[in-house]
């Protein structure tokens, strides 16, 4: 028999203050890499739009394979919640082979094609040359990423974001350090490196990252790295999972790529002013996640251990939460609404063209909030299908129509970031509806 697990306020922002701040490693990569490239002596608009371009792209990978974190924290925390954790021990390294094969192959596929996918995103001259270039050097930071990503998604399972916490600490300062050092140089000791220098900054944090992981989790568990036979009884639902979140998650690719693209199209000053809105935008969406993770991470052992009525206690105690980490997001933005924008470029077109719509990635925090809170429970429930039905809704009938519809009445970026906007909207409240609709009639019984 499981013990009935205990939900307190404590409780869950043990859980969520370390899952935001390790959430935010990621975006603070490309943040650091916008900063430092946009204040460049030479070329900073080019540069600056180049790094938001292949960010884009390397988001879209990311987010695609790195789906193993939640599909891997959903089954351990089921097991967990079960008292079974021994069944599944044997999972997290098969899971994590997987992952790095594909994510080896994309790396190999990718590279020789570089020019040719950012020729997709209407880059050409100067801006095409540094997109390919900095590629080339981001993505051997790919599959460490992705490792140290489903490593992150043990933990989560086994209820501790304490270590992955530690690891986005001295990964993002590792990065802004080596930032400052590979991009401006040392005098007399090392030349500039300018955009190269930045690229190289993030594979050498993201290579840190993944050592510290991999330290973490076998001094600190029980599971074991080392690939074992049999196969796990679960490695086919994980892979269901996996397909279900990689459709998902193409489908919310599909928005970013239309949205860079159209950008792009605008003129440079419209790409650079974009990269550094999507980027404060992903930035804030992932410290708002840190409650969605704490949903994903306490949702799957509730559910394990059948324990419907706090299920729902759950979802109100993080929707009240991250609400207001979103309005606090969007304060803070306010108030320091022209500082901001001086931290990433001094180019006066770039600023003015950013001021203009910064408002609305502002806005969108508290929608944000909402959704991101059921997006993270639905993945601890196990429930891809759901989450990938939402997300194709939301892309395909609501986003590229309201972008086309943007472009036609020549809103330019208040036409991509409402599109936004709206997409947010339709992927929440479908959520909201399905989970009181599946688990209030349990709660009641229970």
């Amino acid at each position: 028999m499981t013990s009935k697990t205990t939900l307190s306020n404590q409780q869950i922002t043990r859980l969520a203050i370390p899952a935001i701040i390790a959430g935010i490693s990621e975006p603070i990569l490309s943040l650091t890499d916008a900063a430092i490239v946009g204040n460049m002596c030479s070329n900073a608009t080019e540069s600056l739009a180049a790094v938001g371009i292949v960010s884009s792209f390397l988001s879209m990978l990311i987010w695609v394979l790195g789906q193993s974190r939640s599909a891997i924290s959903a089954i351990i925390s089921q097991y967990l919640g079960a008292d079974k954790l021994k069944d599944v021990q044997n999972l997290p390294a098969q899971a994590i082979g997987i992952i790095i094969i594909l994510s080896l192959f994309i790396c190999v596929a990718t590279v020789p094609f570089s020019e040719a996918i950012f020729k997709f995103y209407n880059a050409s001259g100067l801006l095409l040359d540094y997109s390919t270039d900095y590629y080339k050097v981001r993505i051997i930071g790919l599959p460490f990423t992705l490792y140290t990503f489903a490593v992150f998604g043990v933990f989560r399972g086994l209820q501790n974001t304490y270590y992955p916490m530690i690891v986005a600490i001295i990964g993002a300062l590792s990065n802004i350090i080596l930032d400052f050092i590979l991009v401006y140089g040392i005098t007399a000791v090392m030349d500039p490196m300018n955009l190269k220098g930045a690229a190289l900054a993030s594979v050498f944090a993201q290579m840190i990252m993944a050592i510290l992981s991999t330290i973490f989790i076998l001094n600190n568990t029980k599971i074991s790295l080392k690939i074992r036979t049999p196969i796990n009884k679960e490695l086919p639902k994980f892979l269901t999972m996996i397909g279900n979140l990689v459709i998902r998650t193409l489908a919310l690719n599909l928005a970013l790529y239309f949205a860079t693209s159209f950008a792009t199209a605008y003129g440079t000053n419209y790409i650079a002013a974009y990269t550094v809105a999507i980027n404060l935008w992903f930035f804030a969406a992932f410290a708002v996640d840190g409650y969605a993770s704490a949903g994903n991470i306490l949702s799957g052992k509730l559910l394990g251990a059948k324990q419907f009525d706090s299920l729902i206690e759950l979802s109100h105690r993080l929707t009240k939460k991250a609400l207001i980490v979103g309005f606090i997001m969007a304060s803070l933005g306010g108030l320091f609404y022209k500082s901001i924008g001086e931290i990433f470029t001094s180019d006066p077109s770039v600023l003015a063209t950013f001021y203009n719509v910064f408002w609305i990635v502002l806005v969108m925090q508290p929608l944000c909030a909402i959704t991101f809170v059921y997006d993270g429970m639905f993945k601890g429930l196990g429930e891809m299908k759901v989450l990938r039905n939402v997300l194709l809704v939301a892309t395909f009938f609501i986003f590229i129509p309201a972008l086309l519809l943007g472009h036609y009445l020549g809103l330019k970026l208040h036409g991509i970031l409402w599109a936004f906007t709206f997409w947010i909207i339709a992927r929440g409240l479908p959520l909201i509806l399905k989970f009181r609709k599946q688990f209030l009639p349990q709660a009641r019984k229970h």
